[in-house]
């Protein structure tokens, strides 16, 4: 039951933020009504937008299921945006200059960009099991670390001076991931992101190292105390979340690019804890909270194309969501407390 009233609190929160939203539109817009059915119907409009929608969902269920498996152990982590980055860049390596057939070059960028995904996220993770760092501050500096190393290796490595734009040579077309729908560009990245979401959700609820990994976030003392090796956890789960985010920078990169063209952080990973945020911290739950930040986006850029409301928009609804939950998870814990005292009263 208490999982249900979470999801009902969550879907509370969602929809007190859509009603600011609204009112907000009523207030600054000639025509409200029609914007705001634009905003709601947009992104379901054409089997383009319908597209779009599947395609932005794609790096945010990527980077949503990397900081699910930090925030459940216990990791207020938010890395993955630097790890999307840098591993894109390794990705578009591969595919610019590695010569391979159709099948095998993919799988191999991909794997080479996943793989050092996880060798860099275990950095910060190492610094917290050994020396308990504080993992938020050393994720953030990594961001921008791995932000300047990728960007000085599109600019003096991988940058066509003959595009007249700050991209890299052209992708050779065995790289690029298939398109799985006509009229769209869905990509195979769906698939495998569906797949990691089903393993992820696997590994959390029906293996040894999941239950590890959720005794650590509960409780490490009582972790360590039960026999549980929580420096190693700690370890291995940023192994797992690095390699989660560095696929899908490397899919979102061969999918969805001919060029590697991100000369800044492309924010998937920062939105990857407001996606873990509405999934409650449950694998499963990404899906769903991805396709709606997907949904809404859309929506807001076709408001702001076809009204007179910007698209800047959103970013007020984000920010009354994340308000609202982390208000929420505040009185649960005073909640929790009283309860603690009114049991140390009775004995």
């Amino acid at each position: 039951m208490l999982k249900y009233f979470d999801a009902i609190r969550t879907l509370i929160s969602i929809a007190i933020a859509l009603v600011i939203a609204f009112l907000i539109i009523t207030l600054v817009s000639d025509q409200p009504l029609e914007t705001i059915r634009i905003f709601l119907t947009g992104p379901l409009s054409t089997t383009a937008q319908i597209g779009n929608v599947i395609e932005m969902a794609i790096p945010l269920m990527f980077t949503g299921l990397s900081v699910v498996l930090l925030f459940r152990s216990g990791l207020f982590n938010l890395g993955a945006e630097g790890l999307f980055y840098i591993s894109g860049v390794v990705a578009a390596i591969i595919a610019i200059y590695a010569s391979m057939n159709g099948f095998i070059h993919p799988v191999v960028a991909i794997l080479a960009g996943s793989t050092v995904g996880a060798l860099l996220s275990a950095i910060p993770g190492i610094m917290k099991a050994k020396w308990n760092a504080e993992v938020l501050v050393t994720s953030l500096m990594f961001n921008s670390i791995l932000s300047g190393i990728g960007l000085y290796i599109l600019n003096y490595h991988l940058r066509d001076a003959a595009a007249f734009a700050n991209v890299s040579y052209k992708f050779q077309e065995t790289a690029r991931l298939a398109n799985l729908i006509p009229g769209t560009r869905i990509h195979t990245g769906l698939i495998l992101v569906l797949a990691c979401i089903v393993a992820t959700h696997y590994f959390m609820y029906h293996t040894r190292w999941g239950y590890e990994l959720r005794m650590t976030g509960s409780n490490r003392a009582f972790a360590e105390f039960s026999g549980i090796k929580t420096g190693r956890v700690i370890i291995t789960v940023h192994l797992i979340a690095g390699f989660l985010a560095g696929m899908g920078g490397s899919v979102e990169v061969l999918g969805m690019y001919t060029r590697f063209q991100w000369s800044d952080l492309p924010g998937y990973g920062l939105d990857g804890a407001l996606v873990a945020l509405l999934a409650k911290n449950n694998p499963l739950s990404v899906v769903g909270a991805a396709l709606f930040l997907a949904y809404i986006r859309i929506g807001a850029d076709q408001m702001s194309i076809m009204s007179d409301v910007p698209a800047e928009l959103i970013s007020i609804i984000q920010a009354i969501i994340i308000l609202l939950i982390s208000a929420e998870q505040f009185l649960k814990m005073w909640k929790n407390r009283q309860l603690l005292k009114e049991a140390e009263k009775l004995g």
